[in-house]
């Protein structure tokens, strides 16, 4: 159980829950509902209490290193902005997608001009992920099935500009019409097999042949942000 992995975990590393608590920027009461699994640890808690805790954010989850693993990382808060608002010298405006209807043909990879809502990036924190600006879009993420890890309403980077897949990586995808975030690996023959986070709910899907036909990779997830 994940309150258990947790508990082991702190006790290892040698904190005590306050010591902890103070370490991620909860309360101690946090840390006791964690280990007691009254509440879990979700989005930028549960990112910061596998870096304290020293191990993978999968392992805490599921208990093991084979699990998908996200290539997303937690890096810092967003907020919106409107045009009358001026950059700083570090800063640049990436579209925030609120709806993205792809069945259109209109969607993150297409739009040559968008006069929507915006968010608010530090160059540097591009450049760390190695991401073009002119090809990074946000989206929201809808449903549960990456949930613990991007809940519902969460919000995400795309790089539109990285479409090859990288076996456990985490990708947007146009499926059909229908925007979905889902981890690839790659099969034999050219396939593709999509993995959720909440395997309970949404087991792995395998799409080969004509029916790969219907998936489109927009771009590899290089950011995300969740409303706790």
């Amino acid at each position: 159980m994940m309150n258990e992995r947790i508990k082991e975990r702190r006790k290892l590393v040698g904190l005590t829950q306050p010591e902890l608590a103070k370490m991620i920027g909860v309360t101690k009461a946090t840390i006791s509902q964690w280990e007691s699994a009254a509440t879990s640890p979700k989005g930028e808690n549960l990112y910061n209490l596998a870096k304290h805790l020293q191990c993978a954010t999968d392992w805490l989850l599921f208990g093991k290193e084979s699990k998908p693993t996200s290539n997303a990382e937690w890096a810092g808060p967003m907020e919106t902005w409107d045009s009358s608002t001026p950059l700083n010298d570090d800063e640049v405006e990436i579209p925030f997608y609120m709806e993205v209807e792809l069945a259109a043909g209109h969607g993150i990879a297409e739009a040559p001009h968008y006069n929507g809502p915006k968010l608010r990036f530090a160059k540097s924190t591009l450049r760390k992920s190695s991401v073009d600006p002119t090809n990074a879009a946000c989206v929201r993420v809808s449903g549960n099935s990456m949930e613990p890890v991007l809940p519902n309403g969460s919000t995400v980077g795309v790089d539109t500009s990285q479409t090859d897949v990288i076996d456990g990586k985490m990708y947007a995808i146009n499926h059909d019409g229908m925007l979905r975030i889902k981890t690839l690996y790659k099969l034999p023959g050219g396939g593709l097999r999509l993995r959720s986070f909440n395997l309970d709910e949404w087991p792995d899907e395998r799409y080969e042949g004509d029916d790969l036909k219907q998936i489109t990779v927009i771009g590899k997830v290089f950011w995300y942000s969740v409303l706790l």
